[in-house]
């Protein structure tokens, strides 16, 4: 019997080395920035936030928010992390700029440098075998392209050829890619779903080199117990607590969590143990409690690139608009942090003395389907709100409609405290406002769920937007974690 470690926050698509001691672990950020999030763990189990690769990327009119404009449900997917010849290499698609970007540093820490790799890999994984470069990548035709020396792009008559064919597969065939040389051979690590159902499923494929028949199969087709829609997509790594796969699993709305599983190499194949005990892992610095009175914790990411000449921290997080919008997710500046499950609550006070008519401001559980609890003001006078969305379109279409404001209750005064929570085991979020004597809930618990417009777990966020006329200002003071 082995020991799993899950982690209950939203951390897809995790790549892990272990290097001087030392796990390292890079997850997709998304349209968050900073972005490129390193961790770094002793024992798989207690685990840290440790760096960010890049501030931005493009500072583009999509990258920045400007006017209808965004890039939800893109970004900076699948990132491949890998140490060589005393070099940390970090590569990924972007996909909203339909590009693949390549970023080297001495130290994981940074200073990066960064250049592009001409041509778009999807989920890619980085290969240095021989002094040569590699790029796997696809999905469904699953892709093996040779580098130049420069690693800008593919190497004129260098390797190039489709290694992995899942062609057929309704539902989601082979990706994620993950490569390694082991032993001699190259192990090729990827997801699929099974053909009559959704599930998660990891597959390997193996072979002598990289010119021959890459042959496999599924080799993890399990939940752990966790949740029936199986755990995939992830690599191999070997380190103090032996030889573990981390892979992860779509959860529900707080996102898709990583869970590592050990296995032992019998006859050039990973065994899994047929019963395993699970402990959850204990997260460091990803999240957290923040008084913004000089500043802000690593913790936070905004949501897009921020505009740095609306935003100041001088005794609370300051946000002033500079357009007109209709919800928050066309919100600037708007701050956020992941969520740990199984429930997660924060409050946090807002002062709205300087919003204007038609100014919302407020903290939400953000997400496609988001609850948001705050203060508006109409003809001078102050309300505390409740607003939700439920999206009728597609899995991939971001709600383009006002908010439906489920409460309102007239308030004295600009300064509100208010808090929201948010319980996993049911999917849902409730609001909460302060009153003299405590939290009293303002509308009605609001369902949410992870959809693919934003592609991301259910975050806190703090926003100010305006639906009438721009610059108004709120200040946030004293974010507090509760759980």
């Amino acid at each position: 019997m082995g020991t799993c470690y899950h982690f209950n926050m939203d951390i897809p698509d995790p790549d892990v080395i272990f290097h001087s001691g030392f796990y390292y672990l890079i997850t997709t950020t998304m349209h968050f920035f900073p972005g490129g999030e390193i961790l770094r763990s002793e024992d798989l189990r207690k685990w840290e936030h440790f760096s960010y690769v890049y501030n931005t990327l493009e500072n583009t009119p999509a990258q920045r928010l400007e006017g209808a404009e965004h890039i939800y449900g893109k970004g900076m997917w699948a990132p491949s992390l890998r140490f060589h010849d005393g070099v940390f290499y970090v590569a990924f698609s972007s996909n909203d700029m339909n590009k693949t970007y390549l970023f080297r540093a001495a130290d994981l820490k940074g200073p990066w440098s960064r250049n592009e790799i001409k041509g778009f890999y999807h989920d890619l994984s980085l290969l240095f075998d021989d002094g040569k470069a590699y790029v796997i990548y696809g999905n469904t035709d699953i892709h093996l392209t040779e580098l130049n020396d420069e690693m800008t792009g593919p190497k004129e008559g260098g390797l190039d050829r489709v290694i992995v064919d899942d062609s057929g597969n309704p539902m989601l065939g082979l990706e994620g890619s993950h490569i390694y040389k082991t032993g001699g051979k190259y192990y090729l690590f990827m997801i699929h779903s099974l053909r009559d159902r959704w599930r998660r499923v990891e597959a390997m494929y193996v072979a002598d080199s990289l010119e021959d028949e890459f042959t496999g199969g599924d080799i993890f087709d399990n939940d752990l117990g966790i949740r029936d829609s199986g755990i995939a997509q992830g690599g191999i790594v070997k380190g103090p607590q032996g030889d573990y796969m981390v892979m992860f699993q779509d959860s529900g709305a707080v996102g898709r969590l990583p869970v590592a599983v050990p296995f032992r190499w019998q006859e050039g194949r990973p065994v899994f143990d047929e019963e395993n005990t699970v402990e959850e892992c204990e997260l460091t610095g990803l999240c957290g409690s923040d008084d913004f009175k000089a500043g802000h914790k690593e913790f936070w990411q905004f949501n897009h690139e921020p505009d740095q000449r609306l935003i100041k921290f001088e005794n609370g997080f300051h946000i002033t608009t500079d357009k007109v919008c209709q919800n928050i997710f066309h919100a600037k500046n708007t701050l956020t942090q992941k969520m740990a499950g199984p429930v997660a609550r924060a409050e946090v006070q807002i002062d709205a003395a300087s919003i204007n008519d038609g100014d919302y401001a407020g903290l939400s559980a953000f997400q496609g389907d988001y609850a948001f609890a705050g203060i508006t003001k109409e003809n001078g006078v102050y309300y505390a709100v409740m607003l939700s969305n439920t999206s009728r379109g597609g899995p991939w279409d971001l709600s383009e409609e006002e908010g439906v404001t489920e409460d309102k209750i007239p308030v004295t005064g600009g300064l509100l405290s208010v808090s929201v929570e948010c319980d996993f085991t049911t999917d849902t979020a409730t609001s909460y406002i302060a009153t003299s004597e405590s939290f009293r809930q303002i509308g009605t618990p609001h369902r949410l769920r992870f959809r693919l417009d934003h592609f991301t777990g259910c975050r806190f966020a703090l926003s100010c937007f305006s639906t009438k006329e721009s610059g108004g200002t709120a200040v946030f003071r004293d974010f507090v974690l509760k759980s």
